[in-house]
């Protein structure tokens, strides 16, 4: 069986909370033929956890037939500078050779961005063992900063980061993009477009049972689960639910958020000055509890801010989630694509007005019963169709196939 490295420095192993694209391939690619270990901070990105005792440098845990290899790094607690340090600890750790000693020697490395650190080592550790080095992009590094106004364009330290993206660009055998237009961003900075694969991100459908008409209940259940961070524009959401209790007849609406993040404690004050009691907020739950989640909610809300960087589109964990648990969704964002609507799965609202989102939610709690239920069901078949994550282990082992002629 052929091997593959695959670095993620936030890799989620199953039961933990947070996305598990990597392990939910990794199990897939083993089917055809590609044993995967994956390559990971020892620190978990959510929570703060440090999985190793402190004797320990490394270790290697398996799940279900997926090697995990944990990779001793120092904990942080927010964006600053223990954050840079536990980069870039990974980023150098994970490249000494005694880290890596007892793996099978690869036959492809894949460096995943969540941030380009992580990825410079990927192809770092791929020119040692002499194989092909396949460059995962998650996040347009660094435009997705400047387009959320964190780093100035002219900055020193983005122009060191454009010419680190550059640079993985131009080692990559193969470059994996996760949203659909990352083309459009890549290919005018000189690589060939015929270099990027785009292979999306995806869900576990074995986990969800074929969904089941809603509950006859008291209150209509709105569901959001994922990041409360500054590109999901939870706030918009917060307005619209007060706009809501303004209006007859939508007193029984209630949305549960469901997660954590950065903005969480200012969402929550925010909650309180506007009198939100039809609004919950609630911890985040390991990725195996998604499905019995979703069975107990009767629509969802995806919510993004309108920004440049989602012109090249987007690839949300949560929201092919949301589509497998056979519900109704309102999609309040402004992509180059629209899931929602490729699927007629729901209703699409243009992002930062709550009073259009407000009108969105009423439409959908006033639609007939069995309309939300075919928007769900629509939903369901297209992510069955387009996004399982046998499907996505398929398109990868190709780029392995065609890296490995």
């Amino acid at each position: 069986m052929k091997q593959v490295w695959m670095l993620n420095h936030f890799a989620q192993e199953p039961g933990g909370a947070g996305g598990t694209r990597h392990y939910s391939l990794a199990r897939h690619l083993r089917e055809l033929g590609w044993q995967t270990t994956v390559l990971a901070a020892s620190v978990e990105h959510n929570t703060g956890r440090q999985r190793l005792a402190s004797h320990e440098k490394t270790r290697l845990d398996t799940f279900e037939g997926v090697p995990f290899l944990w990779v001793k790094t120092p904990p942080y607690q927010d964006n600053g500078g223990a954050r840079m340090l536990n980069m870039l600890a990974f980023a150098l750790r994970v490249c000494w050779p005694d880290t890596t000693r007892a793996l099978p020697r690869p036959d492809v490395v894949v460096g995943s961005s969540v941030h380009p650190f992580a990825a410079v080592s990927g192809a770092w550790l791929a020119k040692r063992h002499e194989v092909p080095f396949v460059f995962e992009v998650r996040d347009l590094w660094p435009q997705t900063l400047v387009d959320l106004g964190r780093l100035k364009d002219a900055s020193v330290v983005t122009r060191f980061f454009r010419w680190l993206e550059l640079w993985l660009y131009r080692r990559a055998d193969k470059i994996v993009v996760l949203l659909p237009k990352a083309v459009d961003y890549i290919a005018p900075l000189g690589i060939a477009p015929d270099k990027v694969v785009w292979i999306p991100n995806g869900v576990e459908l074995e986990g969800y049972a074929k969904p089941s008409p809603p509950a006859t209940q008291d209150c209509f259940m709105l569901m959001y689960f994922g990041a409360h961070g500054q590109a999901n524009g939870l706030d918009c959401v917060l307005d619209a639910m007060a706009e809501l209790n303004t209006r007859p007849g939508m007193q029984h609406v209630r949305l549960r958020l469901i997660g954590d993040g950065p903005l969480k404690p200012a969402l929550m004050v925010k909650a309180r000055q506007l009198n939100l009691s039809n609004v919950l907020f609630e911890n985040p739950v390991p990725k195996a509890q998604i499905p019995r989640l979703a069975n107990e909610a009767n629509a969802f809300v995806f919510n993004l801010i309108d920004a440049p960087v989602f012109n090249f589109g987007i690839s949300s964990n949560k929201l092919f989630d949301f589509l497998a648990g056979g519900r109704p969704i309102v999609f309040c964002c402004n992509a180059a694509n629209n899931p929602v609507e490729d699927a007629k799965a729901g209703i699409t609202v243009m992002p930062g007005k709550p009073f259009e989102l407000a009108n969105a939610i009423q439409q959908m709690v006033e639609m007939p019963l069995s309309q939300r239920i075919g928007l769900g069901e629509a939903g369901r078949a297209y992510v069955e169709k387009h996004h399982s994550f046998s499907a996505l282990a398929t398109m990868f082992a190709a780029v392995f196939q065609q890296l490995g002629k």
